[in-house]
């Protein structure tokens, strides 16, 4: 099935020179570019609205797996989100619109899982990656993994209507 969905190279991406490598990743992929917008300055309602704190908990939930002393998921979570959005504001971002069959679920495979550093080989995470859920949370900071791609259906229309309003 035909599906669209979104991609953001955060700004470790675009910092570390990889926007064109990754971009082939997706492109070889079978997925095709439909929109991209370059943004230079994130405006922090836009992250409000893309991390919104009803995520703290499975944020939270994830940090916990890598780091087994957290023993508040939410409260965690919520500073996760915040270090988040910190990160974004950091440089430049690059959304981009993916369209392709099942482009959703196949973004997904070719991003890699969240951390870095557990994510497998031959992913955009798993090859370029240099961080960790670990780290980063000893660090108190977010973790640097050089891209968003959404997670389902309602996250991917939800986060293109944000990404890519319709004038």
């Amino acid at each position: 099935m035909y599906q669209e969905t979104l991609v953001i190279l955060k700004p470790d991406a675009l910092e570390r020179n990889l926007t064109g490598a990754i971009i082939k990743r997706f492109e070889d992929a079978g997925l095709k570019i439909r929109d991209m917008k370059y943004h230079k300055k994130i405006d922090a309602e836009l992250l409000k609205r893309h991390y919104p704190d009803t995520m703290a908990l499975a944020v939270g939930k994830k940090a916990q797996l890598a780091t087994p002393t957290i023993t508040d998921p939410y409260s965690h979570g919520l500073k996760v989100l915040d270090r988040l959005r910190s990160y974004f504001t950091r440089g430049p971002v690059l959304a981009i619109r993916f369209g392709g069959e099942e482009a959703i679920t196949l973004a997904r495979k070719v991003t890699g899982y969240t951390d870095p550093s557990a994510a497998d080989k031959g992913t955009i995470r798993g090859d370029f990656g240099v961080d960790s859920i670990l780290k980063s949370t000893n660090e108190e900071r977010a973790c640097e993994n050089l891209i968003h791609a959404s997670g389902n259906p309602e996250e991917a229309k939800n986060e293109l209507d944000l990404w890519f309003p319709r004038d």
